[in-house]
């Protein structure tokens, strides 16, 4: 593999180049879905970054290309920012090819952020289908270590089978804090699964939530984004307080390539977190 750049002069930033960062952990999630944990060569880029959770970096392969992968850590703990990818294309199997020790490219961050300013003093609702939870991983990490800043902490995930559940030792330690109810649900269960069996908005007759007082941050497939919204919205939650993570094909991240483009908006740029209420338009349209 051909060797990475060299690294900018100490102290310059630049959008539009890929900073060396050593690959320090490579966890095992889920079947074809790993946790990268990096950490930048240079040591000034290593102590001027800084992100919000939410956003997003482009992970450089070198010879190979870039993907767009949200940053899972949280951003005032720890010396090293963790990805969560699956391994679906060109890039992130190049990706799956390296090990800890090996260097890649990181650009970054993009996009905006999850409100956890506005969500303070709140109940703050968590709702993921898929690896759709790897975008409020960094939410949900932000809150625990602040618990007294927020209020009751609700997670609803759903996935199709109970081999396909991320976080498995994190959804353990969330399930340890007095004020973090976790809800789990998937499509096929086997002889070993004891949660819930079903789409992840049944889960909301079984649960007392208060939406006159809390935030919904949500990430996954746009039809489980789609009726949940609607659920919730039935039942008395207004769509200022809702807001969603939506997912493109980003392939700048600096609104250039026109991949992730929605209407007048690009996702890399204005999102890809968004407050319902600013874009309902597009999950009310039919698809054409």
């Amino acid at each position: 593999m051909p060797a990475p750049p060299r690294n900018p002069p100490a102290g310059a930033t630049s959008p539009y180049l890929p900073y060396p960062a050593e690959i320090v952990e490579k966890r095992l999630e889920s079947r074809g879905v790993y946790t990268f944990r990096l950490r930048f060569l240079d040591e000034v880029r290593h102590k001027n970054y800084d992100f919000r959770p939410g956003q997003f970096n482009m992970l450089y392969i070198f010879g190979v290309g870039e993907v767009a992968i949200s940053i899972v850590s949280d951003p005032e703990i720890g010396e090293t920012l963790d990805h969560t990818v699956r391994i679906v294309g060109n890039v992130t199997e190049a990706l799956n090819r390296l090990d800890v020790g090996d260097v890649i490219g990181i650009r970054g961050p993009y996009g905006s952020a999850w409100p956890l300013e506005a969500a303070k003093g709140k109940d703050v609702i968590i709702l993921t289908g898929g690896l759709g939870c790897a975008p409020v991983v960094s939410v949900i990490n932000y809150i625990t270590a602040r618990r007294d800043d927020y209020g009751a902490l609700k997670i609803f995930h759903g996935v199709k089978t109970p081999k396909d559940l991320l976080y498995r030792e994190r959804i353990r330690a969330w399930q340890k804090d007095a004020r973090t109810e976790v809800y789990l649900t998937v499509d096929h269960p086997d002889h070993a699964w004891q949660y819930s069996v079903g789409i992840v908005t049944n889960l909301f007759t079984q649960i007392q939530l208060d939406l006159s007082n809390s935030i919904v941050m949500m990430c996954g497939p746009g039809i489980m984004m789609h009726h949940a919204v609607r659920d919730l919205c039935s039942r008395g939650m207004r769509m200022d307080q809702l807001y969603v993570s939506l997912e493109r094909n980003m392939k700048c991240a600096l609104g250039f390539c026109g991949h992730c483009q929605m209407g007048p908006n690009f996702l890399c740029k204005e999102g890809p977190i968004f407050r319902y209420d600013r874009i309902r338009h597009w999950f009310e349209t039919p698809a054409i």
